[in-house]
C-alpha cells in the first residue's frame, strides 16, 4: 500500500507523462522536418525529451521505494520528491538553453542540467542510504 504522499506525487506524475507523450509529437515533426532547428537543436531536443521521460518513470519507482524507508522530515521530503524536481530541471535545461532560431550552442540556461543532476545525485543518495538504513 502506497501512503498517501506517495499517491499523490505518483498520480501527478503519470498526468505529467502525457506532456511527455506531447513532445513526442514535437520530436516527430522535428525529425520528418516539419519544424526548423539545428543539428544542435535537435540534439538537445532528443536529450531533454529523453531525460523527461527517463527521470519520471525513475520517480514513480521511488514512490514505492520512499514509503520502505524511515526516513523523516527532509530527507523523506528529498527522497521522494528530488528525482521528480530533477526531471523538471534537467529537461527544461536542455529545452530552454536551445530555445532560439538558429542557435548552435546552449545559452546560460544550460545550468538547469547541471542543477538537476546535483538534484538527483543527492535524492537518489538520500534514498539509497534510507533503503540501506532501513530496520
Amino acid at each position: 500500500m502506497l501512503s498517501d504522499e506517495s499517491r499523490v506525487l505518483a498520480g501527478v506524475l503519470l498526468l505529467a507523462l502525457v506532456t511527455v507523450e506531447i513532445g513526442g509529437m514535437y520530436m516527430v515533426k522535428l525529425v520528418r522536418g516539419k519544424a526548423p532547428a539545428t543539428p544542435f537543436q535537435m540534439s538537445f531536443a532528443r536529450a531533454g525529451h529523453a531525460h523527461a521521460g527517463v527521470l519520471l518513470i525513475l520517480a514513480l519507482v521511488c514512490q514505492v521505494l520512499v514509503d520502505s524507508t524511515s526516513q523523516t522530515g527532509f530527507w523523506d521530503w528529498v527522497s521522494r520528491s528530488g528525482v521528480a524536481v530533477s526531471a523538471l530541471l534537467m529537461p527544461g535545461g536542455f529545452f530552454f538553453s536551445s530555445m532560439g532560431a538558429g542557435r548552435e550552442q546552449p545559452n546560460k540556461l544550460i545550468a538547469l542540467v547541471f542543477a538537476g543532476a546535483a538534484v538527483l545525485a543527492v535524492s537518489l543518495t538520500s534514498l539509497g542510504v534510507g533503503l540501506l538504513t532501513a530496520g
